[in-house]
């Protein structure tokens, strides 16, 4: 039995690291029969496909225009299933992470103990980051971390590897990046996600995804929070329901406390302003239960689109095979060519 491996690489004009990273990916990987690469363009202008095809990749998908990291991403992980990929390993253009991680990185998988495996650094101890960049790491990921309910050190790792079946449920919303929202998503899909250490290389350019630290942090902000709000509707909205019902009942208490110990008149603005309090935590709890049935409508897309995404795969396996055996002599199935023939036809 063939069991697949393929390494994804995300890319925009990284025709000056892209070389080198594609010389350090392994062709051999313990549990694996066969190892393909794979380059995703981002729409580059600077001859990073003549490199892909240069140094060896086995296939690129070419976007026709920056769409961004998140949707990059995405359009890999279509590719790498279409390639038949048991697990993909998704790590960066730049050269950033050690390839000689990569058998570390799949062995939980191989293993059958996780789904989604993260390849974290040593924030900590990590040479080019500023103190300030560390405490927002370490910010970032414990936030991440009570989100989905995981036990990951490094959520904004892009070195990971991803089950066929993590890869299956894998739906991305977000243009601004994939590493949030995937390990929310996970957490909150009952897939097993850990983490194993990693090393890494020296930074060979700045960080393009964002202008500057108060960019990343208000976007990242925006992505948990509404990815949150898509996995736990009711609760997002019980919080804000819950104050202002407190405020509401606290007011409601002080205007029958006056109309109780004097005469009852005057502090009419506290029943006004607790009733309208009222008001609006019950409607927030309504929103809060529309949300939720929302959110099983959700989860039963995501499900379905999973099926959907399997048969295909399924039956394009299918086509393949019946193309092989049309083309071996005397009807027999053989080694099917070499993997860029196959990869021809994606």
């Amino acid at each position: 039995m063939r069991v697949r491996l393929v390494i994804q690489i995300p890319c925009l004009n990284e025709a000056g690291t892209l070389g080198q990273t594609l010389s350090e990916l392994p062709r051999q990987v313990e549990g694996f029969s066969e190892v393909l690469w794979l380059v995703i363009d981002d729409g580059s202008t600077d001859g990073t496909v003549d490199v892909a095809w240069t140094h060896g990749a086995d296939a690129v998908v070419s976007l026709t225009q920056n769409k961004g990291l998140a949707v990059a991403f995405a359009s890999g992980v279509d590719a790498a299933l279409r390639m038949g990929a048991d697990v993909i390993v998704n790590t960066d253009g730049d050269n950033q992470y050690n390839a000689g991680d990569i058998s570390r990185l799949v062995e939980p998988i191989v293993a059958g103990r996780a789904d989604l495996v993260i390849g974290s650094r040593d924030i900590r101890n990590h040479p080019e980051f500023s103190p300030l960049k560390k405490r927002l790491q370490r910010l970032g990921s414990w936030t991440v971390r009570q989100a989905s309910a995981t036990d990951v050190a490094d959520v904004t790792s892009g070195f990971r590897a991803y089950s066929r079946e993590a890869a299956l449920a894998a739906n991305v919303v977000s243009r601004f990046t994939y590493t949030l929202e995937t390990v929310i998503q996970a957490g909150k899909s009952d897939l097993a996600v850990t983490d194993v250490p990693v090393r890494v290389n020296p930074t060979t350019r700045p960080s393009r995804l964002f202008k500057s630290k108060r960019q990343y942090m208000r976007r990242a902000a925006g992505t948990i929070a509404r990815v949150y709000a898509m996995h736990e509707p009711l609760r997002v909205f019980a919080v804000p329901a819950a104050l202002f019902a407190a405020v509401g009942l606290f007011l409601f208490a002080r205007f029958g406390w006056f109309l109780v110990t004097s005469d009852g008149s005057g502090h009419v603005q506290s029943l006004i302003i607790g009733a309208v309090a009222l008001l609006v935590a019950m409607q927030l709890v309504m929103l809060g239960v529309l949300a939720d049935l929302l959110r099983a409508n959700r989860v039963i897309a995501e499900r379905t689109l999973r099926r959907v995404r399997a048969i295909e795969l399924d039956l394009g396996a299918l086509k393949e095979a019946r193309r092989v055996v049309g083309h071996t002599p005397g009807g027999a199935a053989s080694g099917a060519g070499t993997a860029k023939d196959r990869l021809s036809e994606l």
